[in-house]
């Protein structure tokens, strides 16, 4: 059962809050009956009626993009530049990504149309961890290594415990690659703490989102999220654990 205005909006009627207004205003009617209380809840059976036009049930879509570099990570552009939306083939586009990824990192994106589905994956209270493969300059100390675990200070505040492994490091070309995992979605996060111990991200790439990878696809290919993967994505987010896919 979801908010009458909720379902509205979700629509794309109106806003939340002008979806709140035709209520009050009696414009709205369920199942035939003018409805004009707003802790009104209304399940996916109900017919509901705005101005005398009945609302179409959207069917929740999801899915697994490998995102390549140079893509902006946004459902529209002004600037006309492709966006990840742009690469999935179908015809209604109103879809949009769970989360962004930076233009110049490559990887796992989701997308979809549930709102509520994006948020749970999304709020940092919820702790569902995003892996990333970085090449950065440099070889790290094992101190610089701890910082990044323990969590470090960004000029939007301190980060949240991360989980980093260094894979291999080259001497002679002065670089490495490190694993890290994070919950947590500021902008360019990964990339700023990196420059915060002093070695900064050459190339990044996201491989993992939950429980989600990035197996059998190629950078710009995507697939759709099957019933029992939303489930167990959805399971994640409400208790940090998840059976095996």
């Amino acid at each position: 059962m979801e908010r009458l205005q909720k379902v509205i909006a979700n629509a794309g009627i109106a806003s939340r809050r002008k979806a709140e207004q035709l209520i009050l205003d009696g414009k709205v009617k369920v199942n035939g009956q003018r409805v004009k209380e707003l802790g009104t809840k209304v399940s996916n059976s109900d017919e509901v009626e705005v101005d005398g036009v009945l609302l179409e049930k959207e069917t929740k879509v999801y899915y697994l993009l490998y995102k390549p570099r140079g893509i902006i990570s946004a459902a529209t552009d002004d600037k006309g530049r492709k966006t990840v939306v742009d690469l999935i083939d179908i015809e209604d586009k109103r879809i949009f990504p769970v989360g962004r990824l930076d233009y110049d990192t490559s990887g796992l994106i989701l997308l979809t149309n549930d709102g509520d589905f994006s948020y749970a994956l999304t709020h940092p209270k919820f702790k569902v961890e995003k892996t990333y493969v970085a090449r950065i300059k440099g070889i790290p100390f094992r101190e610089k290594i701890k910082q990044l675990q323990r969590g470090i200070q960004l000029e939007d505040g301190k980060t949240a415990p991360a989980k980093v492994k260094l894979l291999s490091e080259d001497k002679k070309q002065d670089k490495s690659i490190v694993e890290i995992t994070i919950y947590e979605g500021r902008n360019r996060q990964v990339r700023r703490m990196f420059d915060a111990i002093g070695h900064p991200v050459q190339k990044l790439k996201r491989e993992k989102f939950g429980l989600l990878t990035l197996h059998g696809l190629n950078a710009g290919e995507y697939r759709k999220l099957t019933t029992h993967e939303v489930k167990q994505m959805r399971v994640l987010a409400d208790t940090g654990k998840v059976g095996h896919i």
